[in-house]
């Protein structure tokens, strides 16, 4: 017996990684101090950069999401959602990306699936300005069924110290501007598969009900990142009091974790149009209407908090970036939660 014969074929992991070192060069920034293929990422700090820096670091996956990929045998997408994802979640604490690392596990590795994975992951990379500085390429087999895998990000951003953003001086009064999504993002694909697979019995390939698309390009639909957008706002000083990425959960559990005892949230549901795929789904699967926001973004992926007198000039330097921001409530006295009017 031989390690080939029980499954795990290093030839192929040796291929993997020479198709993706050009991928992963391709986003080195000048920071980057290494090379793909060694024990450990080397990155440099530029001196001068940050006053007193602040190191914030995250990790995360794609979820359920990835069922609709394996479906669609369309793997050029999920790498991207996964880095945006990290970096959002880095950015409302005010940092900026500096670095990422992936995880791919796989019980039979195929080369031309990882090098398309590895492709979407250098993408996003590239787009956030953050180098792809290694990772790690599993073989596991009898773990993972004919044609899975598993897909995780680490990510480590700076911000100074002065500049970080925790919420920590939100009070009663201050304006919530929502900003669009894509779509579902990496969060409530449990729920979207049940209704749209098992319920409606729908393929990849059909036209989903209300949208105008198929069932996978909705539900592929890229995880944005809202670093370019929020840069700007992060720019003035004290003009972004708090942010919250509107990941599982929903606004219902993600928009209070950044608020200081006593404080509350109050949203307008009416202040914006929810997408007809939320719309669909939640009609298709008879979900109820507190169970849709504690499932799914509802079409709001980050919300700035600021001063009420600050809100008309962050809506003004979100449209100046292409965003179609909403003022969609405010924040009250009261229990850390969030209601809902109507």
């Amino acid at each position: 017996m031989d390690y080939k014969s029980s499954g795990v074929d290093i030839d192929a992991g040796h291929e993997v990684v020479r198709r993706i070192k050009g991928l992963a060069r391709s986003t080195f920034t000048p920071g980057v101090l290494s090379e793909i293929g060694s024990f450990g990422g080397l990155f440099r700090l530029a001196p001068g950069e940050f006053a007193d820096p602040v190191m914030v670091a995250s990790a995360d996956g794609v979820g359920t999401k990835l069922k609709v990929a394996f479906l669609a045998n369309r793997h050029d997408t999920v790498g991207e959602d996964l880095v945006n994802h990290c970096v959002n979640d880095i950015l409302v604490q005010g940092a900026r990306p500096l670095f990422f690392l992936d995880y791919l596990a796989t019980g039979r590795l195929a080369p031309d699936v990882a090098e398309q994975i590895v492709a979407g992951i250098a993408r996003g990379c590239r787009d956030n300005g953050c180098a792809l500085l290694g990772g790690e390429t599993a073989e596991m087999p009898g773990f993972y069924a004919e044609g899975e895998y598993d897909l995780a990000g680490f990510i480590v951003g700076a911000v100074d110290r002065a500049r970080i953003v925790n919420g920590a001086t939100l009070e009663p009064g201050d304006a919530l501007v929502g900003l669009p999504s894509t779509g579902l993002h990496t969060n409530g694909y449990s729920l979207a598969r049940r209704i749209v697979f098992e319920r409606l019995g729908l393929k990849v390939d059909s036209v989903l009900p209300g949208t105008g698309t198929t069932v996978a390009d909705a539900l592929l639909a890229v995880h944005r990142s809202y670093l370019r957008a929020i840069e700007p706002l992060l720019a003035g000083p004290g003009l972004v009091r708090g942010l919250a990425h509107i990941t599982g959960g929903g606004i219902t559990d993600n928009l209070p974790r950044i608020f200081p005892a006593g404080v509350g949230a109050r949203i307008d549901r009416r202040a914006w149009e929810v997408p007809a795929l939320f719309q669909f789904l939640g009609e298709a699967g008879q979900v109820p209407v507190g169970d849709m926001y504690r499932s799914f973004n509802m079409g709001i992926g980050l919300i700035v908090a600021c001063r009420a007198a600050d809100a008309a000039r962050v809506v003004t330097l979100l449209e100046g970036q292409g965003e179609a921001p909403r003022v969609i409530g405010e924040l009250v006295s009261g229990e850390r939660a969030v209601s809902y009017v109507p």
